[in-house]
């Protein structure tokens, strides 16, 4: 027994005399920041430590000389030899360097122009979402927002009208009330400011990285946002050597297919390319086929170290079968799926309403490093959209409907030769056709930013944007639905004759609308321009020590607006629509300040201010854009608009545990509001007696105050979970003027005073919380899931209704719709395969299938997306 204690005991004390400490920090390799959680593996063993709050860690090994595995969330795995001296080794500092996948990836592109919260000491209210992520939840059969929507104060609504049809909203602000940036150039329409994801349906395929920046946010540009500003940061040439190749499927026969492939930088030149092609019978209610493809093309040049270029041609042509909102009643006689637009034609799935655009958008940075102090950055860049959406031309009341509910275009045809005179249709005939509303434009702009490191303390920026713009719009026909030519005994108010006929018909695809539209001649209802030249300047200074940053930044810009018309259109107050409008030129500015505070390492209080004095947008500064070139004057004027936005917030970073607490308040007022509701009979073939209004109010007043928060924590670089949430209070806020119109002939109606104290906004619920976590199971397989909560959900504002419960002396209040909670859920597995990486990838969104009301506007509801999903197989070389 003695013999067998002294051999259990000599052999534990060779163990113990073999083993060796192992001791170092693990930090960020830019900012040098600890990283707390970082996984440290003996490599080759299942022996590990976890790095405390300080980056530090002790690992007790097998042997001397060895390999440590460091890898953490969000950076590259690295490799780290040791040896030890005695049994002892301290590897000291190991940095490590974020992935290629996040938001610090080293691109050939114009960073000086992209404003990221990162760029700029003093914080803000900003969460970041990196390639993996978007990559992983929303590419393919869900809308780019999508990968945005489990933020603090962020909604998206619509997904059920069709491929790209869906709305965003930031802290209750619509889209044309959020700035969108693509690479730092705006790409908000310069008409009206609205986001047609449609026309960016590629560009989750290629964002490198979204900020979505709440409120005042980081941008130096005189910008529309009174929301916030999302910058998305897209791919460019000069990655790395490689490529992809992805299958992708997903429900009512979802299909896409990709291919990448990047030359990384070879001597002075990079290249990198990417194509796709989607399709799909419905996205989910029907009638909502769609197909499109998208590309992708970067060239970089690095001539020296002193400049970089890089030029960028990307686009996603596509065309989308479109479901608008609709009454509970239809959605109770005909299914959650009803689209009261579509039906079948020859056997096949056809609808009233398709929308098809092709928008190539290009642009050639420039950055030119002056010296160690001062860098300038300057981006060229174009857009030529072509394209627009289609409707019936006609009376209502001879649209066709079977026991479904749907459209019966084979019936609306033999109704329609039946009517005829020698193949010619006409309204007053009871004819219907498939029209299109065509809106294409040409975009240039300019931006440049120089940035100059004064001393180590003060960073001083200026800079020059401009943007030049013209759009056209017209309608032309596409489908005669068997007539031989349609009378034209409206449009052009009548110029033409009543037995002018339009014989021509045009195609709805993305591809031919680039080459192929209508002439003057083959043209009706209207048919103008409209011209918009935008030059503005700015600058930003910033102050920052250890603890403390300061900031102000300002712009000032002037816009020109005119309109061409080349009908005559309708006349208003002795003008008609043909020629050059007057020019309207109005200026604009804002101002910007804030400061910072780390009173504690790692703990940070914030403030910032800002007031904005934003241009109209153009469609509001004409009386009747379509039809009329008279300009609003004198009391009637639209004035711009004036914002004024405070935030403070508290944010901390202590390793693995990261929080932000922001509280805002945002007054946007002299804003204006317009809306169209139809009185008598919308059916009447007769067009006395159906009379359309058109109500608008000139001096609104909206105040949106609440409070945000968002939160992480890292357990481990297996498992992470977050939580996130906002409670908003938004309500409109004294009385304004308004008028109703005749929308015919622009008749003035009825005009007086509302009073909007108290009244709810809609549209975004006040409300919203989520949570969500990421869990790595086994090495490459993980599964992740967000849980998002919504309520204080009210409807859209009708301008119709608020005047009569004023006139009641009544607070309208919109309806309330019922909360609801939407679970997504994904599973990513990736192995080996011939020495390169094969990932698997599945999606299920709204994993209950839960039936809920997402939006009512001003004709009805939105019912949300069911259960929808999609699988991918991905092929990295």
């Amino acid at each position: 027994m003695k013999k067998l204690l002294l051999i259990v005991f000599f052999l534990g004390s060779i163990a113990a005399f073999s083993q060796t400490t192992v001791t170092g920090t693990v930090v960020d390799s830019e900012t040098n920041s600890p990283l707390a959680g970082a996984n440290v593996i003996e490599t080759g063993t299942t022996n590990g430590a976890i790095t405390d709050f300080d980056g530090n860690f002790t690992l007790q090994t097998s042997s001397k000389t060895g390999t440590l595995t460091i890898s953490y969330i969000g950076y590259n795995a690295q490799k780290v030899q040791y040896n030890a001296v005695g049994n002892a080794a301290n590897l000291g500092t190991v940095k490590i360097t974020v992935d290629s996948d996040a938001l610090e990836e080293v691109v050939i592109v114009g960073r000086g122009i992209i404003d990221l919260a990162k760029d700029r000491q003093t914080p803000i209210a900003v969460s970041t979402i990196t390639s993996a992520e978007i990559q992983a939840k929303a590419v393919g059969n869900v809308e780019f927002p999508e990968a945005i929507k489990s933020t603090p104060s962020v909604y998206v609504s619509n997904q059920a009208g069709g491929f790209g049809d869906s709305q965003m909203f930031l802290r209750g602000f619509d889209q044309t009330n959020t700035a969108f940036l693509l690479n730092g150039q705006p790409i908000n329409g310069m008409e009206d400011g609205r986001m047609y994801w449609s026309n960016w349906s590629g560009i989750s395929d290629v964002a490198n990285a979204i900020q979505v920046q709440r409120g005042l946010g980081s941008s130096k540009l005189a910008i529309s946002s009174v929301g916030g500003t999302v910058n998305i940061i897209s791919r460019a040439a000069g990655r790395k050597e490689g490529g992809f190749a992805r299958f992708m499927t997903g429900n009512d026969s979802y299909f896409k297919g990709t291919l990448s492939y990047d030359s990384g930088l070879k001597g002075k030149w990079a290249y990198s390319i990417m194509l796709d092609h989607w399709q799909a019978h419905r996205k989910y209610s029907d009638g909502t086929a769609g197909q499109g493809q998208n590309y992708f093309i970067g060239v970089g040049f690095v001539p020296n170290d002193t400049h970089s270029f890089n030029f960028l041609l990307t686009g996603a042509p596509q065309w989308h079968d479109q479901n608008f909102s609709d009454d509970l009643e239809n959605y109770d006689l005909y299914g959650k799926r009803y689209n009261s637009n579509s039906g079948f034609y020859n056997g096949e799935r056809y609808t009233f309403r398709r929308n098809y655009y092709h928008k190539p958008i290009m642009n050639l940075n420039w950055d030119w490093n002056i010296s160690e102090k001062t860098n300038l950055s300057s981006v060229l860049y174009a857009s030529f959209g072509r394209g627009g959406g289609t409707g019936p031309l006609g009376s209502s009341r001879n649209i066709v409907r079977n026991e479904n509910g749907e459209i019966d275009f084979d019936a609306i045809e033999e109704n329609n030769i039946t009517g005829a005179d020698n193949g010619i249709g006409s309204y007053g005939m009871g004819s219907v056709v498939r029209r299109m509303s065509v809106n294409n434009h040409n975009w240039y702009g300019f931006l440049t930013n120089l940035e100059s490191l004064v001393s180590d303390n003060f960073t001083f920026n200026v800079g020059l944007d401009t943007r030049f713009y013209t759009g056209h719009h017209y309608r032309q026909l596409n489908d005669l639905m068997g007539l031989q030519g349609f009378n034209d005994n409206f449009g052009y108010d009548g110029i033409r004759g009543d037995g002018y006929v339009l014989n021509e018909t045009f195609e709805a695809n993305p591809w031919s609308a680039l080459f192929n539209s209508a002439d003057e001649d083959q043209r009706y209802s209207y048919d103008y321009s409209e011209h918009i030249n935008y030059i503005g300047g700015f600058g930003q200074a910033e102050y920052k020590t250890d603890n403390f940053s300061a900031f102000v930044q300002g712009a000032v810009s002037t816009q020109s607006y005119q309109r061409e018309g080349r009908a005559p259109g309708k006349e208003v107050n002795g003008v008609n629509g043909l020629g050059k409008s007057e020019k309207v030129n109005k200026v604009g500015y804002n101002l910007k300040g804030g400061m910072g505070y780390t009173f504690i390492e790692n703990n940070t209080l914030f403030v910032n201010a800002g007031y904005y004095s934003r241009q109209p947008f153009l469609d509001n500064i004409f009386e009747d854009v379509r039809n009329s070139n008279y300009i609003l004057e004198g009391e009637n004027e639209i004035e711009n608009e004036e914002i004024l936005g405070v935030e403070a917030g508290y944010r901390v970073r202590a390793g693995r545990f990261s929080l932000d607490l922001n509280a805002y308040y945002t007054s946007w007022g002299n804003r204006f509001l317009g809306g169209s509701f139809i009185e008598g009979d919308p059916d009447s073939t007769n067009p006395i007696e159906q009379v359309d209004r058109y109500q608008r109010f000139t001096d609104i007043t909206q105040v949106h105050k609440g409070f945000e928060f968002e939160g992480k924590y890292r357990y481990s670089s297996d498992f992470m979970i977050r939580a996130f949430g906002s409670i908003g209070n938004w309500k409109y806020d004294g009385e304004t003027p308004f008028e109703t119109r005749q929308d015919e002939n622009n008749n003035l109606l009825e005009e007086g005073t509302v009073n909007l104290t108290g009244t709810k906004i809609g549209n975004a619920p006040q409300t919203s919380f989520g949570f969500g976590f990421k869990y790595t199971i086994v090495d490459g397989l993980s599964v992740d899931a967000d849980y998002n909560i919504y309520t204080d959900l009210y409807g859209f504002v009708n301008a119709k209704d608020v005047v009569e419960a004023s006139q009641n002396n009544e607070v309208y209040q919109a309806e309330r719709l019922n909360p609801y909670s939407v679970l997504d859920a994904g599973l990513s597995y990736k192995f080996d395969f011939g020495g390169n990486d094969l990932t698997f990838r599945a999606n299920v969104y709204n994993v209950t299938n839960e039936m809920y009301l997402s939006q009512k506007d001003t004709y009805g509801f939105y019912y949300g997306n069911g259960r929808t999903w999609n699988a991918s197989l991905r092929y990295d070389f």
